[in-house]
């Protein structure tokens, strides 16, 4: 990845009111064209596929031809179509065919009429449902971040779906589907009023929208912006500030891919199986494993297309991560939602001096990632200046450039460098190897935990973001004179915990993490961000 360089900070301009039509606290429906991206294109595509397998008895049909010209084997007899052309019924088929897709299209019509939502002040709403009717409310202090997809059929038509990122177990509520630029305006007017900047009414210039839709008016202009938003970069250049973009660098995401763990598997599979047929002469093998072999190379391709025009920028509501090169996707996460940060390098990475960046969210979104993954990976693979620009978007209390030279120490260093606590000589029983480097440092805004010495690891817990701390002793710990500490977040691929230190020391974390956390809590106003 890359930085741009820092420009001049500029003073932040004040928070505008929500502005689209659609934040009005008025019911509204989706895009026009949701009922054929949602079902029509498969329905278009069975079409297709009979029209292809019955093209022979079409001709046949049409064009007068003898079925002996065109059907050669088989029994007619039982022949479906045959039956019907020989009984004289072309025409009730033709009506009863007309009828079904009459029923058809007509539902998907009647779920587009029903399907609607609203916002409020407090609340996104949505209602759908024709025979089991649903209702949807997602508080606006409870949002976790704003997705926006654009696969790649409906991003020609330039529409785009938009999810809600809830907390909780199944909360999210998705918008399918919304014009590609009603989609931007809503998710910025949804995050004014989640951060406390109050509605102010419709826009001061009701002849903006006229405008712009009249530039955008006939098949050329439609075209030309068709084109436009696929060749666009997935940040918006208008909120994102250009001095806080950090980009994927192409050469740097295929190297890291083939020194993953998923290629080194892939590669030992084609050894063995080579050996293997070398040695027997056998194909049976390669029959067997080649659907395996064909998944995780078609993984790693994905894994590649995926993440190319990566991108991480700051905006006024919250951090944006963008990529994908056919199907797009940005995500937007408001400020204090990500509950734990942690930076790891794999071991094959180390030469390379590349690291990766996961955090814990409250809530999980029905995208996947770049690698395939649920999107908790932020920084898929960076160097540490990469790293050093990803931590002051993600975590810009913590991250401070008062705080970056400890925080470096967490990545690289080892001891007491920085004033980390680590494991006594006694944990080398448990640690051979980490000992050294395990430890951790309470600071003011974040707790750091330190491990690993072949695969290391930083992992970053706000204060403000702690739900809970506990100490744990075994047998084997108790006898050893050492406790681990487990500092609760919500639950995600990071698990903050710390073992094989001093019983005092382990007392010490808990007792500091327990006091500064609740002091942190009673002033985080994270939440809502604009309201000052």
């Amino acid at each position: 990845m890359t930085e741009q360089p820092a420009a001049p900070e500029q003073p932040a301009a004040p928070a505008g009111p929500a502005r689209t039509d659609f934040a009005d606290g008025e019911w509204h429906r989706l895009h026009p064209a949701t009922p054929l991206f949602r079902g029509g294109i498969a329905f278009v595509a069975i079409i297709g596929v009979l029209i292809v397998n019955l093209r022979d008895r079409l001709l046949a049909i049409f064009v007068g031809a003898d079925d002996d010209d065109f059907v050669s084997g088989g029994d007619l007899e039982s022949d479906a179509i045959d039956y019907i052309v020989r009984e004289e019924l072309i025409i009730v088929a033709l009506l009863v065919g007309i009828g079904v897709l009459a029923l058809i299209v007509a539902g998907f019509w009647l779920s587009w009429r029903v399907h609607m939502f609203r916002i409020t002040d407090e609340v996104v709403e949505v209602r759908s449902g024709i025979l089991f009717r649903t209702n949807r409310k997602a508080r606006l202090d409870r949002i976790q971040g704003i997705n926006i997809a654009r696969p790649f059929v409906p991003r020609l038509f330039g529409a785009a779906k938009l999810e809600i990122s809830v907390a909780g177990n199944d909360a999210n509520v998705p918008l399918a589907y919304l014009r590609g630029a009603d989609a931007d305006a809503l998710r910025r007017d949804i995050l004014l009023l989640a951060s406390g900047a109050q509605r102010a009414g419709r826009p001061a210039d009701p002849a903006a929208p006229a405008a712009a839709d009249a530039a955008g008016s006939g098949i050329g202009g439609m075209l030309e912006q068709r084109a436009a938003e696929l060749l666009a970069p997935e940040l918006d250049v208008e909120v994102a500030q250009p001095q806080s973009v950090v980009r994927m660098n192409p050469g740097r995401l295929i190297g890291s891919t083939l020194l993953s763990e998923t290629t080194i598997i892939l590669v030992a599979m084609l050894v063995a199986l080579t050996v293997f047929i070398a040695i027997t002469g056998e194909l049976g093998l390669l029959l067997a494993m080649f659907p395996g072999l064909i998944g995780l190379g078609g993984f790693l391709v994905t894994r590649i297309t995926r993440s190319l025009r990566y991108s991480i920028a700051a905006t006024p509501d919250g951090v944006r991560v963008g990529f994908g090169l056919l199907s797009t996707t940005n995500e937007t996460l408001p400020p204090g939602r990500i509950h734990s940060v942690k930076i790891s390098q794999p071991l094959l990475w180390r030469p390379a001096g590349w690291w990766q960046i996961a955090v814990n969210r409250a809530s999980r979104s029905s995208q996947n990632g770049a690698a395939g993954q649920q999107q908790t990976t932020i920084l898929p693979v960076g160097n540490l200046d990469d790293v050093r620009a990803v931590l002051r978007l993600l975590l810009p209390e913590v991250a401070t450039d008062e705080a970056m030279p400890v925080l470096e120490q967490g990545i690289l260093g080892r001891d007491a460098d920085g004033g980390y606590t680590v494991s006594p000589p006694r944990a080398r029983v448990l640690r051979w190897f980490s000992r050294r480097r395990n430890g951790y440092l309470v600071g003011p805004t974040a707790v750091l935990l330190r491990a690993g010495a072949i695969w290391r690891s930083l992992t970053i817990v706000p204060l403000t973001r702690t739900q809970s701390v506990a100490v744990r002793q075994g047998p084997l710990l108790r006898a050893l004179r050492l406790g681990e500490v487990h500092v609760h977040t919500v639950a995600g691929p990071i698990v903050p915990s710390i073992g094989a230190l001093d019983r005092r020391d382990a007392m010490r974390l808990f007792d500091d993490v327990a006091r500064a956390s609740v002091s942190a809590a009673q002033a985080d106003t994270s939440h809502r961000w604009r309201q000052a």
